[in-house]
């Protein structure tokens, strides 16, 4: 075993070695290494010469008679310094062994010869620029021990040509797939709530991604310059597109903006100049600044009822413009500038009929080359059926009639939190709500239920050791319209329904395992649902 250490001889050799080399406390067969001695630990390190070719990274080694673990790759691990600058071109490849729980911020910045890396189960997360400006890297596999990844992590990997992001990542920071410009497709699991700045920007390659549900803000610049990228559909979870989310998509030819979405912001699709058409959902009540600028390929806008206010130069340079709806029977606050060099007064303006004269008389509207009436209402989206909620074999099951509807569901449980009694009630039971949603469609109701388990009689035959074995089967409670129904009892049970101020409100006997219970009570009120000797509080809707 090859060792070294370095010692430290004068305070003007230490300034000497500063401009040469990484201080590093040992190097063991080529891999350097700072020791934290307190824990029997090791972080990899960079040390006097670059890191070449393949590099296995052990879990442990001795030193000294102490064996230390290999724990973290520290920070710009794997860059050397030469000629006082710091490079990694010659690494090709690298195991780390799953001791490793931390990859530090740069550790493999910039490595341009290294062309797959695996990273082990033990990681939980991916530092700052850890792999940025990794050029040669064409696959990478995150293990689901992750669950952030961090500012530009992968940025400037433009081999990079797939990824897979495991369901334990709950958030995708600022650039952290900036300018990965090989990279083709991407499916974004239902555990991310949100896409932070820049997070794609760049990516000329992607022509398709998939936004979850699970995602509420798609933040500035976020699909920044993905030329490649043809359509898009932004889920029902997000209530606004901030500054510069899609500008310079050029390739984007056509967008679902769903109804959540109540504000557009600042050149939010500027320079998509493959848009046709746009049409904005009832939910919108502002358009930013240049938010449609440099559309060129705009030829029909439509704006809702619901806009009341359109910014400086939001649709400058749309100078394809035919015809633009807008539904709105008060004229919005408008900037003179909103639709500068889009040759309006060759274009028709199409508003209701109310408000005709008002919009003729209204700059910068009044300088449309046709002003005429609308025919008919705004269109209306449809909305999605609210779904049914069942319980089999261990499993939720949520359906819908809405084709193509999605799923968006909350289960909560009152017995999991802090306690502070000297005794608990223990409920056992989930609090289910869930949503559909569906492009075209706006969000349906929400239906609610209740799971609980009901226990059977006690088990005392062949019981040796004076401990009677109790059962519980699982029933699900709903309440639609002022019914109660039940799924789940056993066959003849007699379900009770009462207020909360023991007044019945009704009873029935279970058949098939089912039973429903039409009540008088009125949305909103508590119900007390008696099965057996269990008694659960349902809110009646």
């Amino acid at each position: 075993m090859k060792t070294k250490t370095l010692k430290s001889v004068t305070a003007v050799l230490g300034v000497l070695l500063s401009l040469n080399a990484f201080a590093y406390d040992v190097e063991i067969d080529g891999i350097y290494y700072n020791l934290i001695k307190k824990v029997k630990q090791a972080e990899v390190t960079s040390g006097d010469s670059e890191y070449t070719g393949e590099v296995t990274i052990p879990a442990s080694f001795e030193y000294d008679g102490v064996t230390y673990s290999v724990t973290s790759i520290g920070v710009s691990a794997f860059k050397a310094r030469i000629n006082n600058h710091q490079v990694c071109s010659s690494l090709t490849s690298i195991t780390i062994p799953n001791s490793v729980t931390s990859i530090s911020d740069y550790a493999f910045g910039y490595c341009s010869g290294l062309t797959s890396i695996t990273i082990p189960n033990s990681v939980t997360s991916i530092s700052k620029s850890a792999f940025s400006g990794c050029s040669g890297l064409t696959s990478i596999t995150i293990p689901n021990s992750v669950t952030s990844i961090s500012d530009y992590a992968f940025s400037g990997c433009s081999g990079l040509t797939s990824i897979t992001i495991p369901n334990s990542v709950t958030s995708i920071s600022d650039y952290a797939f900036g300018y990965c410009s090989g990279l083709t497709s991407i499916t974004i699991p239902n555990s991310v709530t949100s896409i932070s700045k820049s997070a794609f920007s760049g990516c000329s390659g992607l022509t398709s991604i998939t936004i979850p549900n699970s995602v509420t803000s798609i933040s500035d610049y976020a699909f920044n310059k993905c030329s490649g990228l043809t359509s898009i559909t932004i889920p029902n979870s997000v209530t606004s597109i901030s500054d510069y989310a899609f500008s310079g998509c050029s390739g984007l030819t056509s967008i679902t903006i769903p109804n959540s979405v109540t504000s557009i912001s600042k050149y939010a699709f500027s320079g998509c100049s493959g848009l046709t058409s746009i049409t904005l959902p009832n939910s919108v009540t502002s358009i930013g600044g240049s938010a449609f600028s440099g559309c060129s390929g705009l030829t029909s806008i439509t704006i809702p009822n619901s806009v009341t206010s359109i910014g400086y130069e939001a649709f400058s340079g749309c100078k394809n413009m035919e015809g633009l709806y807008c539904y709105a029977e008060k004229v919005p606050s408008t900037s003179a500038e909103a639709f500068k060099d889009a040759y309006i007064e060759y274009a028709t303006l199409y508003v209701p009929a109310a408000s005709l004269e008002d919009y003729k008389s209204t700059a910068p509207w009044s300088g449309f080359g046709t002003i005429v009436a609308l025919e008919g209402d705004a269109p209306e989206t449809p909305k999605c059926e609210t779904p049914t909620i069942a319980y089999d074999n261990g499993k939720l099951a949520f359906s819908c009639a809405t084709e193509g509807a999605e799923f968006v569901s909350e289960i909560t449980d009152e017995d999991i939190k802090k306690h502070y009694d000297s005794k608990v009630e223990l409920k056992a039971a989930y609090q289910i709500s869930v949503y559909a949603t569906a492009t075209g469609y706006d969000n349906s109701e929400t239906a609610t239920a209740t799971l609980c388990w009901i226990d059977t009689d006690p088990k005392t035959e062949d019981i040796t050791d004076k401990m009677a074995e109790v059962a519980a089967y699982p029933v699900l409670i709903q309440s639609q319209d002022g019914q109660i129904s039940v799924q789940g009892v056993a066959d003849k049970a007699k379900v009770e329904v009462y207020t909360i101020g023991g007044v019945e409100a009704g009873s029935g006997i279970a058949t098939n395992g089912t039973v429903t219970i039409n009540t008088s009570m009125n949305s909103g009120e508590i119900a007390i649902v008696k099965i057996g000797g269990k008694s659960v509080k349902v809110v009646v809707k």
